[in-house]
This record gives C-alpha cells, structure tokens and sequence, in this order.
C-alpha cells in the first residue's frame, strides 16, 4: 500500500513494486504485520520540510520474519534466516556522539521507519541490521507489532523524562490512545497511582481494566476540577500529554507544586496559550519527548515477557484495507492500536 500525493486516506492505493536487494548492514524482513500510529496520518496529510521518495510507503511499527542479508549485515546472537523478528523503528546514523553515547533519538539524522524512509505497509522491507529484535514470545505477530513505538515513547516519557516514582500521581491523557495504554501500564509497573482521562463512559471502563486508579469521562466531567477533588486539591505529580491546545494549558494547572508535564504531540493544537507564572512560581517542568533509544526497547520487552506489560489491540484488518484503518484511527473510534495484517 503506497501514497504517491499527500491527502486523505483516499491517497492510499495497492500497487505491485520491484522487490529491493538488502543493502551493507541492512536485513529483507517479511512483514506479517504492521500496527498504525498517528506519524502515519500526519506523514499521509503532509508534514513541513518531509520530502518522501514516491512511491511511499507508511508505517513503523513492523513484525515479521528474516527473508535475506545484506553484505556484511550481522544478526542478533541466536537468530538465524526464517527466525521471528520485530523492528526497532528509529534510526540514527550510529556513529555520531549521541548514538555512541545511547542517546541515539537525538541524532541529527534520526528518522522513524514510514516517515522520511519507507515503511511496512509492504509484504517486505529492508532494515538496518542494529534495528532488528528477537521475537517477544509468545505473542502473535500482531501483538508484536503493536508495541515498539507507542511502548518506547511511553516509557522515555515516564522512565526517562518524567523519573516517575512509586507512591506519585500520574495523569494519563486520552487513555484510548496508543502511546497512553502504554503508559498506564509502564505507570503501574514503576508503583504509581494513575489517574486516566477518556472521551466515553466504555473508553473509562477499558482504561481501568488496563490498570489505572480512576478514569475521568473528559465529556462529562471537567478533568481538572476532578484531579484536584481526587488528590485532595495538590494536583498530581506527572502529566503525560500529547493532545495539545487548551488540555495542555488544563494539564500544566492540574499539576502539584514541582510537578512534571512530559509531551510528545499535539493532536489537538500545537500553539496553547500558558500562563508564564503557572510554570516559575509553582516550579512545574515541561519535558519534550520523541521515541526513545535503542536500549530502552529491550528494557519495554523484558517486562513484556513477563506479561507486565502487554499490547493493546482494538482491531485488525488486512494490509489492502490500509485507508479503512486510516479512517478508524482518525475517528477517534479505537482503543489501542489498530493493525494491518500482511498475507
């Protein structure tokens, strides 16, 4: 499935291509199936400065099998030609002082698979070799496909950025969403209370399935005025946020003296208006935040082996349905990920 013009999910259309060698260092993976996240949308609509390589294939997040090698490629210790894999989707040039310091999202030539660089939306695709990672069993490839970016983004969120701590408050915004069902999750795992927002009453009833303490219907309820009667007027300690425009401004108020408001979009409007003095005198931080580091991803499928952490599928269509699954995310409709299966 390719786009050859920026658009609606209309612009997405099958077509047959010529199947690439691997290239020094790179691996042919067979996709099996490859999950949707947002970058997919906004890299379909068109993004400033993105020049894309027609025709242009989406998606980062892949699961499949290993089909070829390329010269001098080198595997992980234990996989072999045929073994399950699944795909770390940033990439970085490897040698420069943040990738060799393993800060390699801060590269200035890092990119994410489907963005500037083609994806999975393809019965195969050529990876670097350092982007290749043993299979998490026993999940299904697609299960597996729903967890690098949404998991590796929540957790630099949390882990990294935010240093969340046991006994904390979190406020998870848009539970439905990829990278927040990872995040209630992560949250729980590091000992936090969660208190998560969502658009519907059955969206709040999935949110506390997943773990979170209290789930507030934003549409009903003012998510502010209920994080202040839930905490005894403090406000929490963290916000993870990636909806922008005024649940942004609402977030940074909903923090505790100290707090942390840690970011990693804007789905909803990128330029809020904040008041200055909300942030020096009651000492809240912002914390920008994209994807995370290679290692970090092990990190995330460690606890996913142990059944800690586990993805969130809310549905699966095939690769050919590819502009139908574009409409289902953008409706807002899903909880979880959404994933194309490749026959």
């Amino acid at each position: 499935m390719v786009i050859r013009r920026h658009g609606g999910p209309e612009v997405l259309a099958r077509e047959t291509i010529e199947l690439s060698e691997p290239g020094p260092r790179e691996i042919r993976v067979r996709v099996r199936a490859v999950a949707l996240n947002h970058l997919d949308l906004w890299t379909r609509r068109g993004l400033p400065h993105l020049k894309l390589d027609y025709p242009h294939r989406l998606g980062a997040d892949i699961a499949g099998t290993i089909d070829a090698l390329g010269p001098g490629a080198h595997l992980t210790a234990g996989l072999h030609l045929g073994d399950k894999v699944l795909v770390n989707p940033g990439l970085s040039c490897g040698v420069c002082a943040q990738c060799l310091g393993g800060r390699d999202n801060l590269c200035r030539s890092y990119h994410i698979l489907g963005e500037s660089t083609q994806g999975g939306y393809a019965r195969f695709v050529n990876i670097p070799d350092a982007n290749i990672l043993p299979f998490p069993e026993p999940l299904s490839f697609v299960d597996a496909a729903a967890i690098p970016l949404v998991f590796l983004t929540a957790w630099q969120m949390l882990v990294v950025k935010a240093k969340l701590r046991a006994g904390e408050t979190v406020l998870v915004q848009a539970a439905g969403s990829g990278v927040s069902s990872a995040a209630i999750q992560i949250a729980k795992v590091l000992g936090a209370r969660v208190i998560a927002t969502a658009g519907s009453d059955a969206k709040v009833e999935r949110a506390k399935r997943l773990g979170a303490d209290e789930a507030i219907n934003y549409v009903k309820s003012d998510f502010l005025a209920e994080c202040k009667r839930l905490t005894g007027k403090r406000g929490v300690d963290c916000v993870v946020e990636h909806v922008g425009g005024e649940v942004f401004e609402k977030s940074v108020l909903a923090c505790a003296w100290g707090g942390r408001v840690v970011t990693c979009g804007a789905t909803a409007g990128f330029t809020p208006a904040i008041d200055l003095r909300q942030i020096f005198f009651r000492q809240v931080e912002i914390l920008g935040s994209t994807m995370g580091s290679k290692a970090d991803l092990f990190a995330v499928l460690d606890h996913v082996r142990t059944g800690k952490l586990r993805p969130v599928v809310d549905r699966v269509l095939p690769l050919w349905e590819a502009a139908k699954a574009h409409e289902i995310l953008e409706s807002r409709s899903a909880f979880g990920k959404v994933v194309l299966e490749v026959d």
